[in-house]
């Protein structure tokens, strides 16, 4: 089975951990150990920003950032509904109320027609998501936000090495969210980081990673455990000085399925433009004019071929019990339709030239 996503790694990273492990520290009491603040000093230039916190996870990044931009009970914050759970999860654990609005069709991110009308006197933020790896429109959300005097974090989650308006994707929001976890087009097992230009962010998000120290037992605002451990960093710094060669691979991968598969009129191909660069971390296709059985038929038949494709985010987060509950429903016609025709290919650094062709093939004979 070709895999949908697997993390490069070799022994370079086994013996930066090793190397840890027998020095130490293996953690650090404020979550800056000496690890962590190379990872960050790399991650902070690769983003293009003054800023970088690492964190264990991309969720907790979600939830320190929708803090640090000072969300908090009673507050909404728009968000999409097409995306992993855990965008509305940091807003709801924040008590805030996530409010889903849809999506443009083209790119499957947060559509700014849609989030000008999602706008009441409760709004403290907006937060788009740059799905599969391409950034979602932050100049028109840039100017929403400073319009009504709104926070901007951008869950960049999927988006390491994508480019939007020529810069790195995350330069335009007042936070950007980074997931590090094992699929992603770098990673650390788990981890995550938020990058960020404003000095005030960053030393909120310095406090709310490790209870609201800023000194240890002086806890100065709410916080949480957030810290990356040294193991983590030591493996990120590794994978850092990789990801170039990694997006460039998965690029190149895109491009060959690209040409393959533009050969089928059955199909609406991934969206990119040269201002606005995808970090193909999915490659993520979808069936014209198909119905949720036939996609699903699909999908099926190219993992019985050996093909691991899959479809993400096939129950949107407003149809959830939980957030359907507590939210209320609420039609969302472009992310319900996109939900039972989108679904993704492999297309990551192990996947080889052939396998490549092999899969653009067997979706062409399929269709």
């Amino acid at each position: 089975m070709i895999p949908i996503n697997k993390p490069s790694m070799d022994e370079a990273e086994a013996q930066a951990v090793l190397e840890v492990m027998r020095k130490g520290p293996v953690t650090n009491a404020l979550g800056a150990g000496p690890k962590v603040l190379e990872f960050e000093k790399m991650f902070a230039e690769f983003a293009g920003v003054k800023h970088a916190v690492a964190v264990n996870t991309g969720t907790a990044a979600l939830h320190a950032a929708v803090m640090a931009v000072s969300v908090g009970r009673d507050d909404e914050v728009i968000v999409p509904s097409f995306t992993f759970v855990a965008t509305a999860e940091a807003v709801a654990l924040a008590g805030a109320k996530p409010v889903f609005t849809d999506i443009d069709p083209e790119t499957y991110t947060l559509s700014p027609a849609a989030v000008k009308k999602a706008i009441t006197k409760k709004t403290k933020a907006i937060l788009p998501v740059d799905l599969y790896g391409f950034s979602a429109d932050m100049k028109p959300l840039r100017e929403i936000a400073a319009k009504h005097g709104l926070g901007l974090v951008e869950d960049a989650a999927q988006a390491h090495g994508a480019t939007y308006a020529g810069k790195p994707a995350g330069c335009f929001s007042d936070a950007a969210c980074w997931s590090l976890y094992a699929s992603k087009n770098m990673m650390t097992g788990e981890g995550g980081v938020v990058t960020t230009n404003d000095d005030q962010i960053n030393e909120k998000l310095r406090m709310i990673r490790t209870h609201g120290e800023k000194a240890k037992y002086a806890s100065e605002m709410l916080g949480s455990n957030y810290r990356m451990p040294e193991l983590e960093a030591a493996i990120g710094v590794v994978q850092m000085k990789k990801l170039p060669s990694f997006v460039a691979k998965r690029r190149q991968n895109a491009q060959q399925l690209t040409k393959i598969l533009s050969k089928s009129k059955k199909l609406i191909l991934p969206y990119e433009s040269k201002s606005c660069q995808h970090s193909w971390y999915l490659y993520t296709a979808r069936l014209k004019d198909a119905t949720e059985a036939q996609r699903n038929k699909l999908l099926e038949t190219l993992k019985a071929k050996g093909i691991g494709a899959e479809a993400y985010y096939v129950n949107p987060i407003n149809t959830m019990p939980f957030y359907r509950d507590n939210y209320g429903a609420k039609a969302l016609p472009e992310t319900e339709k996109a939900a039972k025709q989108v679904f993704s290919l492999p297309v990551h650094p192990g996947v080889t030239e052939e396998e490549i062709k092999f899969i653009g093939e067997t979706v062409l004979s399929l269709l």
